[in-house]
């Protein structure tokens, strides 16, 4: 039988002071909202989302696992993806509609954003600077073609989704000299296009994960030397032509964490030898970041691993490891997580299940506490890991997070003053648009039973539940969220709670608005 106390271990709390864990049984610790000081404040697009390059374009990105071997006949693996992989584990898919009305409403629920359209196709992809077809095959050095029609799609979305555009540019063969440094040209006509578009590309990196430049299309013996060089000719290019983007860098990942399974090993360039060849010349740090790989490349994140305080805290190490580089090599520039979700290589089948909205969840809730400015999900509507299903664009139980998440949370972070346990986890904000105002989530992880919070003031309770971890449905107060035809949104409305205890159901999330809750921190909206 189950103790009472449902402790399996002391967890760190929040802000580094030892937890206490508390049974059933026990009166939870009373939260003040009013009197809950502040820590950090985020981006008012702070929760983003990423566009893969691959899916503007058209090209073989990862098949969702229930499409997956559909297209068996291909055997020759796309040189745009990892060496040593089954290619059937990646499906050809047309250019994303980005003019569809369900997908813009369906993404406008997410507004305010960033829309980062970048990821391992656009380090290779050749901007056509003209309106003629695409040729049949892409310019030597490049491996995809970007049309004018298709990045005024991109322009078009980022305006009627109220999504800022993100990218990142080519860094190929195609747009290198003879002696293999990177050149502008490529650059400028995206930059130059896309003003006389009427977009605004207001963030970009210079490359797509150049810490494993080998599957990212890089020159063969690039390293962090080579990097930091063309780095800093694309930082002049930049304070040039677009002096108002922000630069981001150095856009690292599979560092700090355990992303690959044990006896796979990847070459990495370190972050940490990149920021010494460049010096300071980046507006914000950016990094990537995945618990783990996903089965299609040999990792295995199973349902009851997915309610662990070690895989909820993956994403913790990794922005201390780089939260630490940034400290040394970039102090007192803001930090941005530009692509991250349950797994790469498209996801595990969790990933568009119940039980990842906790870590969805959580990963949202600890770095707005750390401050981490803007955290951008991979993707919106691509592989197992989109927002929506690629295919008919259903919200998945991590859009529906999101939706509250954007409707209620503010930019001002405030210390929930409430220390977690091994199952209850919360999160504090002020509340978006209501002056005074504060919202909190919480989250219950037992999976048998009930946790309680104490609240001083009254509130209106948003209960996230569903029948089944492995289910990708989600249910709101006990109704099943459904998105309509067109993909306008059903109301969401909360059941108000009086002060004092407050129920966490087993394997249950909670947002709580607190309107009255009069918290000086929150006096602007």
């Amino acid at each position: 039988m189950r103790r009472a106390i449902g402790c399996a271990a002391i967890v760190a709390g929040l802000f580094g002071a030892s937890a206490t864990c508390w049974g059933q049984n026990e009166a939870p610790r009373r939260l003040n909202p009013g009197s809950m000081p502040k820590v950090a404040t985020v981006d008012p697009r702070f929760l983003s989302y990423n566009i893969e390059m691959v899916e503007v374009i058209g090209g073989r990105f990862w098949a969702p696992y229930k499409s997956a071997n559909t297209d068996a006949a291909q055997k020759a693996p796309d040189p745009n993806q990892p060496a040593g992989l089954d290619p059937n584990l990646f499906q050809q898919r047309k250019p994303i509609d980005l003019s569809d009305a369900r997908l813009i409403e369906l993404a406008r629920a997410l507004s305010p954003s960033y829309v980062r359209v970048s990821g391992t196709w656009a380090n290779s992809s050749f901007f056509q600077d003209s309106d003629t077809p695409a040729p049949e095959k892409p310019p030597e050095g490049f491996r995809g073609v970007l049309t004018r029609a298709q990045w005024k799609g991109v322009i078009d979305f980022s305006h009627a989704a109220d999504a800022q555009i993100v990218t990142s540019v080519a860094i190929s063969s195609g747009v290198r000299d003879k002696d293999g440094t990177w050149t502008p040209e490529q650059a400028k006509a995206l930059f130059d296009y896309t003003r006389k578009a009427g977009g605004l590309i207001a963030a970009t990196e210079f490359m797509n994960e150049p810490t494993i430049p080998g599957p990212g299309a890089a020159p063969k013996g690039y390293d962090a030397g080579a990097f930091a060089r063309d780095a800093k000719l694309f930082g002049a290019f930049l304070r040039k032509e677009s002096p108002k983007t922000i630069y981001l860098g150095p856009g690292g990942i599979g560092e700090g964490g355990s992303l690959l399974p044990a006896g796979i090993k990847l070459d990495i360039i370190k972050s940490e030898d990149i920021l010494k060849g460049t010096g300071p010349i980046f507006d914000a740090f950016s990094y990537h970041f995945y618990g783990s790989v996903s089965k299609r490349c040999g990792g295995k994140v199973t349902v009851e691993q997915a309610l662990t305080p070690e895989w909820l805290d993956r994403t913790d190490k990794t922005e201390q490891f780089y939260g630490q580089l940034r400290d040394t090599y970039a102090p007192g520039k803001p930090m941005w997580l530009n692509e991250t979700a349950e797994a790469a290589c498209g996801g595990d089948v969790i990933a568009a299940q119940f039980v990842d909205t906790f870590r969805f969840l959580n990963q949202l809730g600890t770095l707005a506490q750390k401050g981490v400015k803007v955290v951008m999900h991979n993707t919106l509507a691509a592989s197992d890991y989109g927002l929506l299903d690629e295919s008919t664009f259903e919200p998945r139980p991590d859009y529906w997070v999101g939706v509250l998440w954007k409707r209620m949370m503010g930019t001002t972070v405030l210390n929930p003053q409430h220390e977690s346990n091994s199952s209850v986890r919360v999160y504090a904000q002020c509340m978006r648009g209501v002056p005074g105002g504060v919202a909190l989530v919480a989250m219950n992880t037992d999976k048998e039973e009930k946790h309680s919070i104490a609240l001083s003031a009254p509130a209106e309770r948003y209960a996230l539940t569903s029948t089944a971890l492995t289910s990708n449905g989600i249910f709101l107060n006990g109704s099943l969220l459904n998105a309509n035809a067109d993909g306008s949104l059903p109301e969401l409305k909360g059941r108000r709670v009086d002060a004092g205890t407050v129920e966490l159901d087993p394997v249950s999330i909670v947002f709580l608005a607190v309107p009255s809750a009069k918290n000086p921190a929150c006096k602007n909206k």
